[in-house]
């Protein structure tokens, strides 16, 4: 019989495989989905992304409502509203996120089918998460960007349901499940609504999949790993911290414990090689150059650093933090959207007022 701790990381493990083929089978890519909507105008691949975040929601909301999982616990719940470091954190994530092409989960896939880019970009990422959760950066994290949270005592709890049950007076479940309702219902609505979106059958089954994961993880984590004797919040996927432990783990596993993070984050690069060797895509792949070099070592620093600023990524927050309906969500979402295709136009442009310039002009009437 299995350790509770032992089937954590087995499940991490499973489910983090299972993501991994279905993102490398259905190219799920959030960067992708970016672009393909900013530049060409394609918004299916972003479609199936938010049709991963309703599923999500609703799966999530289920768990909380029915007392399985108890989500208030979760990182983006319990403390205070870091609105300043979803904003800046976000941004400069998804910048970063544009300079190597994908985050850092699309990294993993990447690595999974033989990119060995992908191994000095997670490398880095991993690094410069660290230096900023307890390195030098820790310092300016905690002067600068966690000086401006807001606490419970100024805001309540920082969720979307809790300052809808806060204005409406309704009770915190009911407020809880008209926002999901709504939330989800809009989601949906906006993904199904487009004939062109409803033939994509592959992306569709990737999205499902991921938003099960999503629920899933809370389940492992906030269930079937809870130990009464030493509570700890439940978490899901998340592809910034993870990253670092990885790191770490690699080199001290001896003195150190593994987890759900690590091991989802080898389940993913796992079912990513199997699925780019199944179809004929394993083929390694290098740096052309030394600028090329440059721009992937910057864009995976601004990701480790925004990412734990932001607290979470494209998949940390633009996933598990949003199931939870955290205040914090939305924001840093909205945030590594733009950065992400401010960073695209500067790709494009070659400099930061060239890329504003053009978003500028669309953005204007």
């Amino acid at each position: 019989m299995f350790e509770l701790a032992t089937l954590v990381i087995l499940a991490g493990f499973a489910l983090g495989a299972l993501i991994g083929a279905a993102s490398r089978w259905a190219q799920f890519c959030t960067l992708g989905a970016i672009a393909d909507a900013v530049i060409v105008g394609d918004r299916r691949r972003l479609r199936a992304w938010i049709l991963a975040i309703a599923v999500a929601i609703v799966g999530t909301q289920i768990l909380y409502l029915s007392g399985t999982v108890d989500i208030g616990q979760s990182i983006y719940l319990r403390g205070p509203f870091g609105w300043l470091g979803a904003l800046i954190g976000g941004a400069i994530f998804g910048f970063g996120m544009a300079l190597v092409g994908t985050c850092g989960y699309g990294t993993l896939i990447r690595l999974g089918g033989g990119d060995l880019r992908a191994l000095i970009d997670l490398g880095t990422l991993g690094i410069f998460a660290y230096l900023t959760l307890s390195g030098p950066l820790a310092h300016v994290r905690t002067a600068v960007i966690e000086s401006a949270d807001l606490t419970s005592s100024t805001i309540g709890n920082p969720g979307i349901p809790d300052l809808f049950a806060l204005v409406s007076g309704l009770s915190e479940s009911a407020a809880r499940l008209i926002v999901t309702v709504l939330i989800a219902g809009s989601l949906l609505y906006f993904c199904f609504r487009d004939r062109g979106f409803r033939s994509c059958r592959k992306e569709m089954v990737a999205a499902v999949i991921m938003g099960l994961a999503v629920c899933a993880a809370w389940l492992t984590t906030g269930y079937l790993g809870h130990d009464a004797f030493d509570p700890r919040p439940p978490v899901s996927f998340t592809f910034v911290r993870p990253l670092g432990d990885s790191v770490l783990y690699a080199m001290l596993s001896s003195g150190m414990t593994l987890n759900f993070g690590i091991a989802s984050v080898a389940g993913v690069l796992v079912g990513a090689h199997l699925v780019a060797r199944f179809k004929g895509e394993l083929h390694r792949e290098g740096f052309d150059g030394d600028r090329e070099m440059v721009r992937h070592l910057t864009g995976s620093a601004f990701m480790g650093t925004g990412g734990v600023l932001a607290l979470g990524c494209t998949i940390g927050q633009g996933m598990s933090g949003i199931s939870t309906l955290a205040l914090s969500a939305p924001l840093a979402l909205a945030a590594i959207f733009t950065g992400a295709a401010l960073g695209l136009r500067y790709l494009e442009e070659g400099s930061i007022a060239g890329a504003f310039r053009v978003l500028t002009n669309r953005i204007a009437p």
